[in-house]
């Protein structure tokens, strides 16, 4: 980003000053912590106000800062745009250099996969265009809007990822960056305990097509009736992808091993397309992105090529070794019981020279369903190819009972989401340089801490 302070505070009808023409931001933060020279801060209202660190705003290098009306305005010693409220300021300032800069925008949502569909879609159209994506999991109103502003300006397309927990939030978002692709990768549990039901999720869901360019394209799964009832009812264009008979992109042959599946795609049957990921889940996402390229017009060897060596955002079903030789599987980011269900499945199958062990923590958002859906996830734990299994948290004991007629006392483990020293040191004491083991649960239970003891 590169913008005079003038031009920003007239995109944010903020009367400008004549100094302010000499004044430019190179980038915008909300955290003096991440703030370089020339930042423009955007102090928040949140748990902790943003506005009483100003001062270590301009120590990092502020050079002007959004200020919201109702603080103190002593308190800026550097050039402040005075506005009614500082998170909607950002939004709009966002909206401002989308439209200026003018790449395409490809948005991504999903109950499951988003984030690595976003990856290799960035890494697809990466081949051929200036591409930007989402960081990390930037992906709510605070998320996107910062993604948007981190944009250089050379940027030919961006390929923003919208999470949801409530109605209204992709409504939202999807008119702040007006996709010209929308992407939908599945309907899943995630967040039920706010909707209660998945009808009502995939409600949510479509609503990363209210913005959507009357041109624009939406691409799902076409293997969810959710969707396919609902897309009839919009205007653009839409596209699938899955595994049934009806879908414009489907797959086949789908093969996975230990670090990587391979597939093909009956509508480029000669071809073998290789992700770095196990899991036959996986596919889905890599069909999401394949069918983003071809719109795109990427070539297909260009687009294997891409698939089989993109960046995966970290801790998203990523092997690791650990601190005695052994394989880690993290998928600790998030969790809801269809994720990790076909994580556990491809676990389960992955081979070990020694034990398989999981580490289990709670799915969170699930509401009056908890109990329900965390005891579902035994019928896939197998205590014929997991040795032992670890569970950390309180919405998981259901589980731990569940499991008890599979797994005697020595290989069931429960702890409380305060114990994980004590879950660390038991996992230690069973590992050995051979085994194998997973780790899943949502982000709120922090299994990335166990992680790094770990590793």
């Amino acid at each position: 980003m590169k913008m005079r302070l003038a031009e920003i505070a007239k995109a944010l009808q903020v009367e400008p000053k004549e100094e302010w023409e000499e004044i430019v931001v190179t980038s915008v933060s909300f955290d003096t912590r991440s703030l370089e020279q020339g930042a423009l801060f955007i102090p928040l209202v949140a748990e902790h106000d943003g506005h009483d660190y100003i001062e270590n705003a301009i120590k990092n290098g502020a050079v002007a800062t959004l200020w919201q009306e109702d603080h103190d305005e002593n308190a800026a010693l550097i050039p402040k745009l005075v506005v009614s409220n500082s998170l909607q300021a950002m939004q709009k300032l966002a909206h401002y250099y989308l439209q200026k800069i003018n790449p395409k925008v490809v948005a991504i949502t999903g109950s499951n996969g988003k984030t690595t569909t976003k990856d290799m879609v960035a890494a697809i159209l990466g081949r051929r265009f200036n591409v930007q994506k989402t960081h990390d999991n930037f992906n709510n109103f605070i998320g996107v809007p910062m993604t948007v502003l981190s944009m250089e300006p050379n940027t030919e397309v961006l390929v923003i990822e919208m999470g949801m927990d409530h109605f209204g939030e992709l409504d939202e978002l999807s008119h702040l960056v007006e996709p010209d692709i929308a992407v939908i990768t599945m309907i899943g549990e995630a967040h039920i305990e706010f909707f209660g039901t998945r009808d009502k999720i995939a409600d949510a869901k479509m609503e990363i097509t209210h913005g959507l360019k009357e041109d624009g394209v939406l691409i799902y799964n076409g293997d969810e009736p959710l969707l396919i009832q609902r897309t009839k009812e919009i205007a653009q264009e839409t596209n699938t992808f899955g595994t049934s008979d009806n879908v414009n992109l489907r797959a086949l042959n789908v093969v996975s091993n230990d670090e990587e599946t391979s597939f093909r795609v009956v509508q480029w049957e000669n071809e073998n397309f290789v992700i770095p990921m196990i899991g036959s889940y996986n596919v889905i996402n890599a069909l999401a992105a394949l069918s983003v390229g071809k719109l795109f017009r990427i070539p297909v060897e260009e687009m294997k090529k891409a698939l089989k060596s993109f960046e995966l955002t970290k801790n998203r079903t990523q092997w690791l070794q650990g601190a005695k030789g052994e394989q880690i599987l993290s998928d600790v980011y998030n969790s809801n019981p269809s994720a990790a269900k076909l994580v556990i499945k491809a676990f389960s199958n992955a081979s070990t020279k020694g034990k398989r062990m999981i580490v289990i923590g709670d799915m969170l958002q699930l509401g009056i369903s908890s109990k329900e859906m965390h005891e579902s996830l035994a019928e896939v734990i197998d205590p014929d190819k997991i040795d032992s299994v670890y569970l950390c948290g309180e919405e998981v004991e259901p589980l731990a009972t569940k499991l008890v007629s599979k797994f005697d006392k020595e290989h069931l483990h429960l702890y409380k989401a305060t114990e994980k020293k004590e879950l660390v040191a038991d996992l230690q004491s069973e590992i050995s340089a051979d085994d194998s083991v997973l780790l899943k649960g949502s982000h709120g239970i922090h299994l990335e801490n166990v992680l790094e003891k770990l590793v």
